[in-house]
């Protein structure tokens, strides 16, 4: 799956490491449910820091298409809730 964060560039994510970011988008789709600022600050960054983690960096020049999109670690609460989509932010 190849991964656009926002502001970043896109990374190839592999199939085993889906499980894994659909619990900390579960858990950051949570926080967002709760409004809780702090809880959401904390779970975006755990999401892409573990996408990045993961992830194999595409070169700047790759024209992949992106089947996600993640949003910059400095969106809010407000930006996040507008792109989660049914299944949250990462579909699975």
């Amino acid at each position: 799956m190849i991964v656009r964060i926002m502001g970043e560039g896109q990374v190839e994510i592999a199939a085993d490491d889906l499980a894994v970011l659909n619990k900390l988008d579960g858990e950051l789709e949570a926080a967002i449910q709760a409004g809780d600022e702090e809880t959401f600050r904390v779970r975006l960054h755990a999401l892409l820091d573990k996408v990045r983690h993961v992830g194999k960096e595409l070169p700047d020049e790759s024209l992949e298409p992106s089947e996600l999109i993640l949003p910059p670690a400095d969106a809010s609460m407000e930006e996040v809730r507008e792109m989660l989509g049914d299944e949250g932010l990462i579909p699975g």
